[in-house]
């Protein structure tokens, strides 16, 4: 229990104190932000704080601080630690950053900025795979969300595309993401999504209440064997690809330029950007205890550890028969507010990089229509396997964690063409350079070589990059 608090204790004042230093080094002002500057009531839409807020928090959160904690608890009470300070010192960073610098620069998508601060090069490379990336986010969380609401609400047992009740509950979903991609973002997601953060914010209180009643079953971190996985996988880089939301996720950028767009004020951006991804990291702290609890009791069958059925054993033991529909809703939430606006981030990427301007509904729908037919595609092609969406959650958590390098590297270039602390968002870009690249050459899924050989030839591309970055900090300098 102490290494638990000790990682809430991190967290807490982390917030109040690291991310005063960070907010420090971008000086925020008085200038108009793009909502005001830039007003087209589709995207450009000044909001309130909180509602921006809960945008922000619904749009980042997705599955990952619950799926990808119940893995992740499995390398032992070491996350109770990596987690806080992950977000502390790198992920909340990340979130603010790319919000920030893209409210200075008239609300311009990650793509965007990477071409401006990368060059095309960089550019072209990720411009394709963060438009992929955001299609997997759409199509896994339709596949996930409408697989909980059909187990959950209609008891299905059977998830094939043969089923018409999986039929009607993914079209359903994507009717809604088509909507809320449509509509101008104070219309849908603006008036919605308050509601929603409040039933996640009450869910996750319901379990941490469960903590007190239940009590609650953690072990404490022992520095001699800090890695606990019962498969002896390696806590890096595998940790740091299976807990992302809430640590360090490189898709929390495409979100945060969309509420750039949204921001009254540049001194919201600390309690949207930064204090959001802290939340989050919050949620995926409790449910790590909640996973380990239940984990320790031995109350979950083998086959299911770390697996989508863990979630309602854990939310069974912690929360009454009578509540827990409320912290199931607020899991399936959870991945159909993260799609919607993963598909909004993809209109407003492609629409930027096509010149294709999105006030009037005909721009919105020349950019959705292909872009729906390619998520219903995606889907199928998905569900038609039987393993689909394990293949598609590991390259997803490959992809999601190397987006977060073109994001930490020009905002590090930015912070150092205005004479700022640069090294905040250097040495995590370095650290995600070694992690990233030891994971794709070690992985099955990638060159499968050995570990030590994968070791050295990440860190030969860390040393490439802090070359190439060095080279490019003079040239900009001059």
């Amino acid at each position: 229990m102490i290494t638990f608090l000790v990682g809430l204790l991190i967290l807490f004042v982390g917030y109040l104190t690291y991310s005063k230093y960070v907010e420090k080094q971008f000086e925020p002002d008085d200038r108009p932000t793009p909502a005001y500057a830039i007003n087209d009531g589709v995207d450009f839409v000044p909001l309130s704080t909180k509602r921006n807020q809960m945008i922000q928090l619904l749009s980042i959160a997705g599955m990952g601080p619950i799926i990808g904690v119940i893995q992740g608890i499995l390398f032992g009470p070491i996350a109770f630690l990596l987690i806080p300070l992950g977000c502390i010192l790198m992920g909340a960073v990340h979130d603010y950053a790319a919000g920030m610098i893209s409210m200075r620069n008239n609300g311009m998508q990650v793509t965007g900025l990477i071409q401006k601060y990368l060059g095309k090069s960089w550019y072209y490379i990720f411009f394709g795979i963060i438009a992929i990336m955001m299609l997997l986010v759409a199509v896994v969380f339709v596949y996930t969300s409408g697989d909980l609401i059909a187990s959950k609400f209609f008891h299905v047992s059977n998830f094939s595309l043969s089923n018409n009740t999986i039929l009607y509950i993914y079209g359903a979903i994507i009717f809604y993401y088509m909507l809320s991609t449509m509509f101008s973002i104070d219309k849908i997601i603006g008036n919605l999504y308050p509601i929603l953060g409040l039933i996640l914010i009450i869910g996750t209180l319901l379990v941490v209440v469960g903590f007190f009643i239940k009590g609650v079953n953690l072990q404490e971190i022992d520095f001699t064997n800090l890695n606990m996985h019962p498969k002896k996988l390696y806590l890096i880089p595998i940790f740091f690809m299976t807990i992302s939301c809430g640590l360090l996720s490189g898709f929390h950028s495409t979100q945060s330029t969309i509420i750039a767009r949204t921001v009254k004020h540049e001194k919201e951006g600390r309690k949207v950007f930064y204090a959001m991804m802290c939340v989050e990291s919050f949620i995926a702290m409790v449910w790590a205890a909640a996973s380990m609890t239940v984990y320790n009791l031995h109350i979950v069958p083998e086959k299911f550890i770390g697996q989508i059925p863990a979630i309602q054993i854990i939310t069974e033991h912690f929360v009454p028969s009578y509540l827990a529909f409320i912290v199931i809703i607020a899991i399936v939430v959870l991945p159909i507010t993260t799609g919607d606006t993963s598909l909004r981030a993809l209109r407003l990427t492609l629409s930027d990089a096509f010149k294709i301007k999105q006030t009037k509904v005909t721009g919105r729908f020349l950019i959705n229509i292909p872009v729906f037919c390619a998520v219903m595609l995606l889907l199928y092609l998905v569900k038609s396997q039987p393993d689909g969406f394990a293949l598609v959650w590991r390259y997803f958590m490959f992809v999601n964690q190397l987006i977060v390098l073109p994001t930490f590297f020009y905002a590090t270039i930015y912070l150092y063409k205005n004479k700022k602390n640069y090294f905040i968002t250097l040495l995590p870009g370095l650290l995600f350079v070694y992690i990233d690249m030891l994971f794709i050459l070690n992985a099955k899924i990638g060159f499968n070589l050995s570990y030590t050989l994968s070791s050295i030839i990440a860190l030969i591309l860390v040393g490439i990059s802090m070359f190439w970055l060095s080279k490019k900090l003079v040239k900009q300098g001059k």
